[in-house]
């Protein structure tokens, strides 16, 4: 058989592995979350701090809508036409036009280009948060945290691009197997490495201090099956006022992060309770399923890069001869962001119904709806999220159920709904 049709059999075999490991892992099915208990819970906020959520989340739509069309009308600018090959061969004229400065230094330079049009927009929406009193950041700490993620997503684009195109470069016929397997193989490591690498970078962790609320993480960790390395306290504070706590890592590198704005907003419980919530993704191994499902993921979209290859008219709007050449990366980009606008209300769904059981594991973990429902309205009340936002911005965007969701199910578990 020739490539093409390994291609093609590749890319089947891989969309139905895909498609079990969804229909085996994810909870398509959600715990009742009665609409009437939503509005009762939506009655309970105060007026006051309601109508403030909602004027910030107003206020902030403008410049997320913005920069999202944006960015998606310059990729497309760039990708269906010849300017993405023309940018890539600036970028390694200094080099005498060598395929790995191509590669490496074009890929950079077209996403810069995104980054640097949608800036103004980011720059829009920091001053919405200080004003808020959400973010505590001064411009000259939001700029360095800016930079730090330029340069991060510089590393990692880098070594990704060089790996990508050296394949399409030694393996032009067969770079679709090797650049599948490869892109699958670096999803997985960064699971394990950017939790230990990368967040550091932008927070400083320290062991909680030993004492009754440590003990008792420690306590419900091991209660529920789920071994921890450590309780580490993030210096959140430094940049934000609000509230989170997560568990990072897989295998040897998990540990429990709280932030120190939980620490002083909310009540011991509370933080039990929420942390009982993040020890519920790592018990059903939601982390695994991520990391699983991106890793299938992005192996199907190399190969379906590789078949869109043949598309003569694509391939002409560019300015390109083949798909695998580094001049046509401003085209990948064009479709990565497609992909991502078409998938995107896909994946916030699966997200909902992941955070959903992981909001029934914390009620079954403590056995306090009471607890969990008080948690609930204190980090939609200190986050100033929209405790019931529109129904079509929900179901396009959130990645969590909304607060009068959450707290409604809270309140049927209460009862006794299952």
């Amino acid at each position: 058989m020739t490539p093409r049709i390994w291609a093609v059999v590749a890319f089947g075999v891989l969309l139905v592995a895909f498609a079990v490991v969804a229909a085996v892992t994810v909870p398509w099915h959600r715990a009742p979350a009665p609409r009437a208990d939503q509005v009762a819970a939506l009655d309970d906020f105060p007026q006051d701090r309601l109508a403030r959520s909602r004027q910030f989340r107003a206020e902030l739509r403008p410049s997320g809508y913005a920069s999202l069309a944006l960015g998606a009308l310059v990729a497309l600018a760039i990708g269906l036409t010849p300017i993405g090959a023309r940018l890539v061969e600036l970028a390694g004229r200094p080099f005498g036009g060598h395929w790995l400065a191509r590669a490496v230094l074009g890929g950079l330079l077209v996403v810069l280009i995104g980054e640097v049009l949608t800036l103004p927009f980011a720059a829009w929406r920091h001053t919405i948060v200080v004003r808020y009193g959400i973010s505590t950041q001064s411009w000259s700490a939001w700029s360095a945290d800016l930079l730090k993620s330029y340069a991060v997503g510089a590393v990692l684009g880098g070594l990704a691009l060089a790996g990508f195109y050296t394949v399409t470069h030694l393996a032009p016929r067969w770079w679709w197997a090797f650049g599948s397997a490869g892109a699958a193989a670096l999803v997985v490591l960064l699971s394990f490495v950017l939790p230990v690498v990368v967040e550091p970078i932008f927070n400083r962790f320290t062991p909680m201090p030993d004492g009754e609320l440590r003990t008792e993480l420690m306590s419900l960790a091991a209660r529920d099956g789920v071994p921890v390395k450590d309780v580490l306290v993030a210096d959140a504070s430094r940049r934000t006022r609000a509230v989170n706590a997560y568990v990072s890592g897989l295998g040897p590198t998990r540990r429990i992060v709280v932030y120190d704005t939980l620490l002083t907003e909310a009540t011991p419980d509370e933080v039990v309770s929420v942390t009982a919530h993040e020890l519920g993704h790592a018990k059903d191994g939601d982390v695994l399923t991520g990391t699983l499902l991106g890793a299938l993921g992005t192996a199907l979209a190399v190969i379906a890069v590789y078949l869109l290859g043949s598309w003569s008219g694509l391939l002409r709007l560019a300015g390109v001869d083949g798909i695998g050449e580094p001049r046509a990366i401003g085209l990948l980009l064009a479709l990565a962001t497609l992909a991502g606008l078409l998938a995107g209300p896909g994946q916030a769904f699966v997200s909902r119904r992941i955070e959903a059981r992981a909001d029934v594991h914390a009620l079954d973990l403590t056995g306090d709806p009471a607890v969990f429902e008080a948690m609930q309205r204190r980090l939609g009340t200190v986050n100033l999220s929209d405790p019931d936002p529109p129904n079509w911005e929900h179901l396009m965007f959130a990645s969590h159920p909304s607060t009068v969701q959450r707290i409604a199910a809270a309140r049927a578990y209460a009862r006794g709904e299952r």
